[in-house]
């Protein structure tokens, strides 16, 4: 349970300019599809993706590191590491585990004979999208363990775009079709005071300090 004192004590310190845009900010979230990105080599891809998970309203990036074990480019990401929540995994097995538990649908970004163009996908069901590495793809496991396929039509000669820029088209595209629809895709109410109470202490400055000041007062 959030403690709703706290929270209030917390975003008393910061504007009111600052609450209104952390509400209108959520307001646009959703959980309903997550992206996961696994063993990409040039880490700059994963901040670059993170960006667009941020900007399009996407609020957890799942990231496997099996091999390269990179941390995120913070000057990539440009702060988006503040608002967007970083799951990580150190297999396949354990992210897409978790996933399925959470009820999610996998996936995989990557043409495939079973594929769906990305206009026809059914963005009713949650649903995880894995994205690969730029040297090989996604591994056999992630594709052996799909729910399902997709992939962005293309017209002219290149086969394949960087991750990131999949991501963004892909990102922008089904969070703009599902703000439109009749779809429950909005985070619940306690998980909107979760992200109010995170995002609170991401901006304020000393942190630690104040924490310490208020349980000092509050000892309850």
């Amino acid at each position: 349970m959030i403690d709703l004192d706290y929270l209030a004590f917390l975003e008393n310190i910061l504007t009111d300019n600052r609450k209104e845009r952390f509400l209108n900010v959520l307001s646009n979230r959703t959980k309903h599809f997550t992206i996961a990105v696994e063993d990409v080599f040039q880490m700059h891809n994963t901040s670059a993706v993170m960006r667009s998970c941020e900007v399009f309203g996407i609020q957890e990036l799942n990231v496997i590191e099996q091999r390269y074990g990179k941390k995120i480019d913070k000057e990539i990401a440009m702060g988006a590491q503040k608002w967007v929540d970083i799951n990580q995994f150190d297999s396949v097995t354990n992210c897409i585990s978790t996933l399925k538990n959470q009820g999610y649908q996998i996936i995989a970004t990557t043409p495939h004979e079973n594929d769906c163009l990305l206009e026809d996908f059914d963005i009713t069901k949650p649903s995880a999208l894995f994205f690969g590495t730029e040297r090989d793809g996604l591994s056999e496991e992630i594709l052996e363990k799909a729910d399902g396929f997709l992939k962005i039509p293309m017209v002219g000669f290149t086969e394949s775009l960087n991750i990131s820029v999949s991501a963004a088209i892909i990102i922008q595209n089904l969070t703009n079709r599902l703000r439109n629809s009749d779809i429950n895709w909005q985070l619940s109410e306690e998980e909107i005071l979760e992200k109010r109470l995170a995002w609170a202490r991401n901006s304020i400055k000393d942190i630690k300090r104040i924490e310490a000041r208020y349980y000092e007062e509050n000892p309850g």
